[in-house]
């Protein structure tokens, strides 16, 4: 029978992906559901050698690929592609596809909701008040209405951040690689540098890809607004942890909200122990609905290629 291997997952069970993959007569086999490093995943590969490959944070490369003689497809279980070797996957004649657009409202929600919290002082007064310290008079809050916030990355995501940020009256920057054409919103787009230099916060909902390695290096943060936020919804891997931690110990930025941090499931503590940081466990993309969705949607992709029917969300090599 012809196998779909499941690496790891970020929810309890499989019930939603078994009883797609294996409604349409195919063998789900699953790893751990913590992810594995990838020497363990090509065991896992050569293992099985399965003709579908589904992963959520496990790397999949080309050792694992070539692991697969009849590899069809390698399906992200989410957004990003960085995890998937794409061009080893082209050159096995493999397609990979993604949910592109499952979490758009719990992402621009999470990266709004962080906004707020720093503008607010939810979570510092929040843990100061737990510490017995009950003191409005150090209260030094915003006018969410007066911020100038800008956002990296004006895709599907990026967009309705704007376009939920814009019902607070903010002004709206926004980078991005291409024009970015009529949105319905009043955005002005700039450079990036221009964007970090004039916002009281940024926003990044960029991709993670070698051109965007540590882009928010020491350079970059340092052109920040003094006094200003940043927020990283997208991949930790696009902050130099290093950079933002002297930024934040000098004070020359105010607050990081963060829910990916480069390192994770074991993030530096300086950065998650910082109390100019407000971390998340990259839970942004999850909510009851996203994740019914997310997982049915990967699966039935899975099925279509097997089936020699065209995927959806086909992703091209870079």
């Amino acid at each position: 029978m012809t196998k779909v291997l499941i690496t790891d997952r970020a929810w309890p069970d499989l019930e939603i992906e078994r009883a797609v993959i294996e409604g349409a007569g195919f063998e789900l086999v699953a790893g751990p559901a913590t992810a594995l490093p990838a020497p363990e995943i090509a065991r896992l590969a050569a293992e099985h050698r399965p003709a579908a490959i589904m992963t959520c944070w496990a790397e999949v490369n080309a050792e694992a690929m070539r692991a697969c003689p009849n590899l069809r497809i390698v399906a992200r279980i989410g957004v990003g592609l960085d995890n998937i070797d794409r061009a080893a996957a082209a050159d096995r004649g493999a397609v990979v596809t993604n949910v592109p657009d499952y979490c758009v409202e719990e992402v621009s929600d999470h990266a709004v909701g962080l906004l707020l919290d720093w503008a607010r002082g939810i979570t510092s007064f929040d843990r100061a008040v737990k510490a017995g310290r009950w003191d409005p008079a150090q209260a030094e809050l915003r006018r969410v209405r007066d911020l100038v916030v800008g956002i990296a990355g004006f895709g599907r995501i990026g967009r309705k951040t704007a376009q939920k940020l814009a019902a607070f009256g903010v002004k709206l920057l926004v980078f991005d690689m291409v024009a970015v054409g009529e949105t319905g919103i009043a955005v002005e787009q700039v450079e990036l540098g221009e964007l970090v230099e004039r916002c009281d916060v940024v926003v990044i909902h960029l991709p993670l890809t070698p051109g965007t390695h540590h882009l928010f290096d020491a350079g970059l943060i340092g052109r920040m607004k003094p006094g200003s936020m940043l927020i990283n919804v997208s991949r930790g891997g696009l902050v130099d942890n290093a950079a933002l931690l002297d930024a934040l110990d000098r004070g020359a930025i105010a607050m990081a909200g963060l829910d990916v941090i480069d390192g994770e499931p074991t993030p530096p503590a300086a950065i998650t122990g910082h109390p100019r940081v407000i971390a998340t466990p990259h839970v942004a993309f999850s909510s009851t609905a996203s994740l019914i969705e997310l997982r049915r949607r990967a699966a039935e992709e899975v099925v279509r290629v097997l089936r020699g029917e065209p995927p959806h969300h086909p992703c091209p090599p870079p």
